[in-house]
């Protein structure tokens, strides 16, 4: 993928009845110059359909189907994997306001940031 800003490592464990806002959320963000690796860590339940489905959908999504490793692990493979020049992790459940990104990305690029940290709500 060209071009890619931003790396969202997205970890999965049984989260079907949250993911699809979540990934919707992703997706309707204003900032596009994203990757988004969803990892399913050994989900039980439709997490892995979900994923698979918007995966086919959208040539950001990088999916990643693995054994439970747990959410640790499972973010560090997500490191070894991101392409970005910043890197954000989201919980399956999350919900990000549309400009996040774009509010994220402005702010490091501007004050030439190492980190940035948000609050939530």
């Amino acid at each position: 993928m060209k071009n890619v800003l931003i790396s969202i490592i997205m970890p999965v464990y049984n989260a079907d009845k949250y993911l699809q806002k979540t990934i919707e959320s992703v997706l309707n963000q204003s900032f596009t110059a994203f990757e988004f690796i969803a990892i399913n860590d050994g989900s039980t339940d439709n997490s892995s359909v979900i994923l698979k489905k918007y995966a086919r959908i959208d040539k950001r999504i990088i999916f990643i189907e693995q054994e439970n490793s747990g959410v640790s692990q499972t973010r560090n493979k997500g490191l070894l994997l991101a392409k970005g020049k910043y890197i954000t992790f989201l919980d399956s459940d999350d919900l990000l306001s549309r400009n996040f990104l774009e509010a994220l990305f402005n702010i490091s690029e501007k004050y030439n940031a190492d980190i940035a940290i948000t609050g939530y709500s």
